[in-house]
C-alpha cells in the first residue's frame, strides 16, 4: 500500500500548521511525542537521493542493457528467488526444514548483490517505458491543456528500495483517516505494536503499515514486489505528483497536511490515480512483457469456496452498522473475532481495526471498499472518450458532488 506525498508542496503546507485550533494542536503534540524517535526524514532521504541521482547521471548515463526486456525480467526473477530463499532460510532456522544453511545464505547474498547491481538500469528502463506509454495516451504534464508542450512533467523518476512505514490514525467512532505519519524503514514488530499501543491511548484507532510506494521525488517503490506491481506503483506515484498541480491533488495535499480534512477528496484522488495507473500498467506489460506474469498482480484462490473480498466487504458493512449505532466496543470485539476467523482461513491480518479500513478503504475501486466513489469513477471512465479525458475531467474536481454530477 501507498502514501501520496509531493515533497516540495507538501513540506510548504506542513510548515503552515501553527494556526490550528487548540484541541487539534494538543492531539498533534501528543502524537508527535510518541513518534518523534521513529519519524522518517524526507529531507535527509531527498538529500541522499539527489546525490545518488547526480552520481548515476555522471557515471552511468551511457550505460545501457543489450536486451532491456531480458534485463528487467532477470531482475524480477531474482526478486522472486530472493523471497523464496528468505522463506526457506527462515524455515530452516525455525527447525521446520532441513537444508544446507550456508549454501542457501551464499546464494541469497549473490542474488541480493545481483539485484542491487541491476536496480539503476531497471529503473531507467521502466521509467522510459512508462513515459512513452503516457505520451501515447496524450498525458504529458499538468498544464498541457493550456500550454501545448509535449514535455513530461514531473519527469518519471523512482527508486527501487525499501519504502518507509506509515502510521494511520482513525477516530474510533467512524472509519476515516485523520492522520498519516511516515515512519522509518527499520521498525521491528515490537516497535510497531508499541507505537500503536501509545497512540491508541489517545482515544483513537491506529495501525502501522508497510508501504509499497511513496510519492516523494524521486518516488519510492519497494524492491521486493513483482514486475507488474512495480510498473503500476511507479506510475501511480507519478500521477500523484502530476495531480498535485491540479485542484483535486492540491486539495488532497491540504488534507494530508491537516489544513482541510476531506476523506472523500482523499478517496477520489487515490482511486483516480490507482485506476489510471492500472490502465497504463496493462499497456506497458502487454507491449514489453507479454505473457510474463499473466495477471500475477491479482490475488485469487481458484477453486476455493472462501471468498476473502466478499468476507471483508461484509465485515466492513457490519462494523459501519455498529459504529453508526454508537456501539464502538462491540465493533472492535467483532473485528478481532473476524481477524481470528480470517487467520483460520489462511488470511493473516496483524491488526483489524478502524484504521485498517480507513487506509485500505481510501481505494474506492478495491474489493473491500463500500464507497460509491469507485463505481462513479468507473462509470465516468466508461463515458470518457479517452484515458486522458477521464484523468483531466476528474483532476479539476473539488468535491464528491461534482463527480456525482458528472456521472449524471
Amino acid at each position: 500500500m501507498k502514501i501520496k506525498l509531493t515533497v516540495i508542496i507538501g513540506l510548504l503546507l506542513l510548515g503552515l500548521l501553527g494556526g490550528s485550533c487548540s484541541p487539534t494542536r494538543d492531539f498533534d503534540n501528543h502524537l508527535g511525542s510518541i513518534v518523534k524517535s521513529y519519524n522518517f526524514s524526507i529531507v535527509k532521504w531527498e538529500s541522499r537521493a539527489i546525490l545518488q541521482e547526480a552520481n548515476q547521471w555522471i557515471f552511468s548515463k551511457n550505460k545501457k542493457a543489450d536486451d532491456e526486456v531480458y534485463t528487467v525480467i532477470d531482475f524480477f526473477s531474482s526478486v522472486e528467488r530472493i523471497k523464496a530463499l528468505s522463506s526457506k532460510i527462515e524455515a530452516v532456522n525455525a527447525g521446520n526444514e532441513q537444508s544446507n544453511l550456508a549454501s542457501l545464505e551464499a546464494e541469497l547474498n549473490m542474488l541480493q548483490e545481483q539485484r542491487m547491481a541491476l536496480a539503476d538500469i531497471v529503473e531507467t528502463i521502466i521509467e522510459r517505458q512508462i513515459k512513452e506509454t503516457l505520451a501515447q495516451q496524450g498525458i504529458f504534464n499538468p498544464v498541457d491543456r493550456y500550454i501545448k508542450l509535449k514535455v513530461s512533467f514531473p519527469p518519471v523518476n523512482f527508486k527501487l528500495e525499501e519504502p518507509p512505514y506509515l502510521l494511520v490514525v482513525s477516530p474510533r467512532d467512524r472509519i476515516e483517516s485523520m492522520r498519516e505519519v511516515l515512519l522509518e524503514q527499520n521498525l521491528t514488530l515490537e516497535e510497531m505494536e508499541g507505537i500503536e499501543a501509545e497512540v491508541d491511548r489517545l482515544g483513537v484507532s491506529s495501525l502501522v503499515v508497510r508501504l509499497g510506494g511513496c510519492a516523494t521525488y524521486p518516488s519510492f517503490v519497494t524492491d521486493e514486489a513483482s514486475l507488474r506491481f512495480t510498473i503500476d506503483t511507479a506510475t501511480e506515484e507519478w500521477l500523484h505528483q502530476y495531480l498535485a498541480f491540479k485542484p483535486l491533488g492540491f486539495l488532497y495535499l491540504l488534507d494530508l497536511a491537516g489544513m482541510s480534512r476531506n476523506y472523500e477528496i482523499a478517496t477520489m484522488n487515490e482511486t483516480l490515480a490507482g485506476m489510471v495507473s492500472k490502465e497504463i500498467g496493462s499497456i506497458v506489460c502487454e507491449k514489453y512483457y507479454p505473457g510474463y506474469e499473466n495477471g500475477a498482480n491479482h490475488k485469487g484462490e481458484a477453486g476455493s469456496e472462501f471468498d476473502f473480498n466478499r468476507e471483508m466487504r461484509e465485515i466492513r458493512k457490519t462494523v459501519d452498522k455498529y459504529l453508526a449505532e454508537g456501539e464502538i466496543e462491540q465493533a472492535e470485539e467483532y473485528m478481532e473475532q473476524k481477524r481470528q476467523y480470517l487467520a483460520s482461513k489462511g488470511h493473516y491480518i496483524r491488526k483489524l481495526n478502524q484504521a485498517y479500513f480507513a487506509f485500505h478503504g481510501a481505494y474506492a475501486d478495491s474489493p473491500i471498499s463500500i464507497s460509491p466513489i469507485g463505481l462513479e469513477l468507473k462509470k465516468l471512465r466508461e463515458q470518457s472518450a479517452s484515458l486522458k479525458d477521464f484523468l483531466n475531467t476528474v483532476a479539476v474536481m473539488t468535491s464528491h458532488q461534482k463527480l456525482k454530477d458528472s456521472v449524471k
